[in-house]
């Protein structure tokens, strides 16, 4: 892409505070964007080849919404901590496999994507971010979903298309979950822990293409409560 186009691009982000630039083959990330640090506020670079973040994308303190999708990221700079408007990072459709620490520290995060990675353990320190909607992890190789999952304040979580036998109990103590979609994983109807059905807030419970029987489910104890919080919940929004 000529840098007389690439101006342009600058120019109108100047007036907009919208970066965007999709599929055209980048390999890394736009220098020229740390002139705009103060006024950007949403940057998409999806389906690019952009390999690495640099630490100055820790100096856009007004953005807002960051998506870097379908690229070959493998690892995000601690920098990205820095970001303290960010309420949507959408990183799927790269080579993740794990987060820095600093993660932790994006006080506004609503909505994080990282679907169609290649994180193989549920990522720990997102307990931290009190703000948190959606966590989207599905498509990735994940095994096991761990009792920390209860300090989450999620109120979706997608682990769609993994590799999950293993659910904890504490999963039904999670104080804002509403929907949990665990379809197309590697789960018994055993590993199901009660408490979800019986003691979570969970209206949608998401477990088609299983190791058993959606209908067996009717079976367990706890499911006509949890079949209330369904119902409820759909004639809300009928």
């Amino acid at each position: 892409m000529g840098n007389s186009a690439l101006k342009a691009h600058l120019e109108t982000s100047q007036k907009t505070g919208v970066f965007q630039l999709t599929g055209k083959g980048l390999t890394e990330f736009p220098e020229e964007l740390q002139k705009l640090t103060a006024n950007l506020r949403t940057v998409d670079l999806s389906n690019n080849k952009i390999e690495v973040l640099p630490a100055f994308i820790g100096g856009f303190q007004q953005l807002k919404s960051l998506t870097i999708s379908c690229n070959k990221l493998t690892s995000l700079p601690n920098d990205i901590g820095k970001l303290k408007k960010l309420e949507t990072l959408i990183l799927n459709g790269n080579q993740l496999n794990q987060l820095p620490a600093s993660v932790g520290q994006l006080k506004s995060l609503r909505t994080l994507n990282l679907s169609g990675n290649h994180f193989k353990e549920f990522p720990s320190g997102l307990g931290s971010l009190r703000q948190l909607d959606v966590l989207d992890l599905s498509k990735n190789q994940i095994h096991v979903v761990p009792a920390e999952v209860a300090e989450l304040q999620a109120i979706e979580i997608n682990l769609n298309q993994n590799q999950i036998s293993t659910l904890t109990p504490e999963v039904s103590r999670t104080p804002r979950l509403k929907v949990l979609r665990l379809e197309e994983n590697c789960l018994e109807l055993s590993s199901i822990p009660i408490s979800i059905l019986t003691e979570s807030q969970v209206s949608l419970l998401s477990v088609e293409g299983n190791l058993f029987e959606v209908k067996d489910m009717r079976d367990l104890e706890g499911y006509d409560k949890y079949m209330e919080r369904f119902t409820a919940t759909k004639k809300k929004f009928a």
